[in-house]
């Protein structure tokens, strides 16, 4: 017990908060390696989740729903992950201790990123159960991307389950200009499993090598082992000398797991999460606006695209996935519409005139479409294009991208809380000016009218440094540390950013130079960045 479990409990007058919450519960019966012997256990074979296709009229509009499973023990699934964990018994390490009573103190960290993952963490489980896998792995995400598909890092890294570009490509996962697999909550999982799988082969069943291989590369990790041998050291986790990231990655899994199995005696409130589907896979057939699926399913854009946040544009991609996942009560309603929508009215078209001057690439820059999409839609064989002739581009509707809703409150997701004490002299559009953001932000922020006047001593609430950019693409704010060999240019070059933005998100000239280890703020269009 922690110290931070101690004063709970004191607070509670001695009665045991995990048996309040966990109360009846006991280990589920599983094929799974015992908990003592979790470190070295042998993986088994993988199993691939089993469905029962129901289908409508028309294969384009079939959905996979779970086979019938035999009534579960667990009405919510936190209980249900509580009971399953096995990974606490290797937890008895001073890092891990640490971190635990961080978490502790911060559940409030823990309770917002579990009501992310609830959209997420049913699959994922069913998935570690079919394939015999230890139910601790579904806290991964929660130190990888906190539970949040459209986390990007400082490494290019990308989705819940944070796969780098190069690792991606390895394991065959699309990214292209109209989809990214890393993304992909059923791509991006069942990739991550086989990983993951293939790692614990590799490191003979041991789980926290095969994490922080996971975390550094296997190749890292083998070059430590070798060392800890020649010197004739144990090659256990704790005991190779491993990048910093990585010596700090494995305590916080572990933290998860001691806070996961006992949550009431860390003062955690979990959000209340069935222990049902929480979507179901919709095959669409072809090409679909996203906009138009997600009225045909009475649902927000917003919560479309946190479901299938692979699709980087306001369509899903022309050679696939055709397929979207729909909440599990909207589901039959969306087949039962899109049944009755024609291939051909799936997507919204524009025409345009082509202008003396024009050229394919300009074109479609100006429509936010890649060339081949042009090409292909007009069914062009050569670049070369005649002035008066029209061109059908995919429409995302009056100009306005999706996309943007996914956006809002960047600022107060992704930037400092700043409370700014107005000085005499100062202005809206000042202030506004000296934190890069708009007047019409901070105006919305402290529930301002562009009439109001403010005084010297105000306070006025600014959410940090955010940029004006543009709402086409999805935003993340990263922080990037300087490497050596690093430019202004490599750095634009490697997100597919301006130089010019770079300067003034953080304030710098074009005559100094970028030390090695100096912190950079980018905001990055994760849409766009790895193309």
């Amino acid at each position: 017990m922690c110290r931070y479990q101690e004063v709970v409990e004191r607070r509670k007058g001695g009665s045991d908060p995990a048996k309040e919450t966990l109360d009846g519960l006991k280990p589920k019966p599983r094929s799974i390696v015992q908990a003592a012997k979790i470190s070295k256990a042998t993986p088994t074979q993988i199993k691939k989740p089993s469905v029962a296709k129901i289908t409508t009229e028309k294969p384009a509009a079939a959905i996979d729903e779970p086979a019938t499973r035999p009534s579960q023990k667990y009405p919510q699934v936190w209980p249900r992950l509580a009971s399953d964990l096995r990974f606490n018994t290797l937890a008895k390490h001073a890092a891990v201790e640490e971190r635990e009573e961080w978490y502790a103190e911060h559940s409030y960290y823990l309770a917002n990123i579990s009501k992310r993952a609830s959209r997420y963490i049913y699959y994922i489980l069913e998935n570690l159960e079919e394939r015999d896998m230890p139910a601790d792995l579904a806290l991964l995400p929660f130190v990888e991307s906190a539970y949040d598909p459209f986390a990007y890092s400082h490494g290019r890294a990308s989705g819940l389950w944070q796969f780098v570009p190069n690792t991606a490509k390895h394991l065959g996962i699309e990214q292209n200009w109209w989809y990214d697999g890393r993304r992909d909550v059923l791509t991006a999982t069942d990739s991550a499993l086989d990983y993951l799988t293939d790692l614990n082969k590799r490191f003979d069943g041991d789980w926290l090598l095969t994490l922080a291989a996971y975390n550094a590369g296997a190749g890292t990790v083998n070059k430590a082992i070798n060392k800890n041998k020649k010197k004739g050291l144990p090659t256990d986790f704790w005991s190779l000398k491993l990048p910093k990231e990585t010596r700090n990655y494995i305590p916080k899994m572990l933290a998860l797991v001691k806070i996961f199995k006992n949550p009431a005696s860390y003062n955690l409130t979990l959000p209340s999460v069935p222990n049902e589907p929480h979507f179901l896979k919709v095959n669409t057939g072809s090409q679909l606006d996203l906009a138009q699926a997600a009225k045909l399913a009475e649902i927000s854009v917003d919560e479309l695209y946190r479901l299938n946040p692979g699709f980087n544009r306001w369509v899903t991609a022309p050679e696939g996935p055709h397929r979207l996942l729909i909440p599990r009560e909207k589901a039959r309603l969306f087949a039962s519409r899109l049944i009755k929508i024609p291939a051909r009215d799936r997507v919204r078209w524009q025409q345009y005139k082509i202008q003396r001057g024009d050229n394919l690439v300009s074109i479609a820059r100006r429509h936010h479409v890649d060339v081949a999409t042009l090409r292909a839609s007009n069914q062009l064989d050569s670049d070369v294009l005649q002035v008066g002739h029209v061109l059908l581009i995919p429409d995302a509707g009056n100009g306005v991208s999706p996309l943007k809703d996914l956006n809002r409150g960047l600022a107060s997701t992704n930037a400092s809380r700043i409370e700014y004490k107005v000085s005499s002299g100062d202005t809206i559009s000042g202030i506004a000016n000296k934190y890069g953001v708009t007047s019409k932000q901070v105006f919305a922020w402290n529930k301002l009218s562009s009439e109001s006047v403010i005084k010297p001593g105000q306070k006025l609430i600014v959410w940090g440094k955010a940029p004006q950019h543009s709402d086409k693409g999805i935003i993340r704010k990263v922080g990037y540390k300087v490497r050596d060999g690093d430019s202004l240019s490599v750095i634009a070059s490697r997100f597919n950013l301006r130089i010019r933005d770079i300067l003034e998100w953080n304030s710098i000239k074009t005559s100094q130079y970028l030390r090695p280890g100096q912190s950079l703020t980018l905001y990055v269009d994760i849409t766009h960045a790895d193309l």
